[in-house]
């Protein structure tokens, strides 16, 4: 396989592209899990995503 004489050029480049995508991939796993955490957080506490149920739902 010959890159020419850009081959350092196109070597830097996959290789950031590789880094960039594999910090996405720890920031989404890193960020997902801190989600997770505070939704626990907050069910504990008694909040939930959930809409609360209104009693004139139906009487419009």
């Amino acid at each position: 396989m010959d890159l020419g004489t850009h081959a350092s050029f196109i070597i830097a480049s996959y290789g950031l592209c590789l880094l960039t995508v594999l910090a996405l991939i720890a920031w989404v796993r890193v960020d997902k899990a801190y989600q997770e955490r505070s939704l626990k957080e907050l069910a504990d506490q008694g909040i939930s995503r959930a809409r609360p149920e209104t009693e004139s739902k139906g009487a419009q």
